[in-house]
């Protein structure tokens, strides 16, 4: 027997993520609910809570909801271009919602503080970015700056440009960054040679790099944790 569907308007006020959110705070409602206020409605057999769980259900995470693209959002039957739209939009704030929270972690005390500041910027990314950080005495970030973007499998870094940087901003120490978009945390030869030759040259100007991370969704490889720096 076909299920009987209800739409959200029929459901108890204290059920409707709408009125759940105004009554009782935003920390309450589930993913899908919160994704159901974004799409305002659902269809004439389906309530905008079950799309929302049927999209969360085909991905694995909502990291993974915010790499969908517009033509894959409306895939889904119930769900539009202005539907995807609002969904992408709202994804994208969360994301630089955090890249924002990130910037308060100025002192550099550890690896993990380096992948709390740089997985919101690039972790996520389909292609190659390298970036420094540039760092003072007190190990604090005073520069945040994109050095390359390339493809998928690599970048090109320019040595001189990176120390022209270092020492406008005076900074004495930079740690090297940049994504693996495949999610392999190996360091590849190409990574250790451009790793070598900056600290040789940063040796012969007083500006030590400190660390090197290769960073992906989920995890990072240190340099300095591995010993190979």
């Amino acid at each position: 027997m076909e299920a009987t569907h209800f739409p959200i308007t029929h459901w108890s006020e204290d059920d409707r993520p709408r009125e759940k959110l105004m009554l009782k705070g935003k920390s309450v409602l589930s993913d899908a609910e919160l994704i159901a206020i974004l799409i305002g409605s659902g269809s004439r057999n389906e309530s905008a809570v079950d799309l929302s769980k049927r999209i969360l259900a085909s991905v694995d995470t909502l990291n993974s909801l915010g790499k969908m693209s517009i033509s894959q959002l409306i895939d889904f039957k119930g769900i539009g271009e202005a539907k995807a739209i609002t969904i992408i939009a709202a994804l994208e704030l969360g994301r630089r919602r955090r890249a924002e929270d990130s910037v308060e972690l100025t002192k550099i005390t550890s690896s993990k503080m380096v992948f709390e500041i740089m997985q919101p910027i690039i972790g996520e990314l389909p292609h190659e970015e390298f970036w420094v950080l540039f760092l003072n005495n007190s190990n604090k970030v005073i520069l945040k700056s994109q050095l390359s973007k390339g493809g998928i499998s690599g970048t090109i870094v320019d040595v001189r440009l990176v120390f022209k940087l270092a020492l406008e901003s005076g900074a004495t120490g930079l740690i090297l960054c940049h994504n693996h978009p495949s999610g392999a945390l190996i360091p590849s030869d190409a990574d250790k040679h451009i790793t070598k030759k900056l600290k040789m040259a940063g040796d012969s100007l007083d500006v030590k790099v400190l660390d090197h991370l290769i960073i992906t969704e989920t995890k990072y490889y240190s340099f300095v944790d591995e010993g190979i720096l």
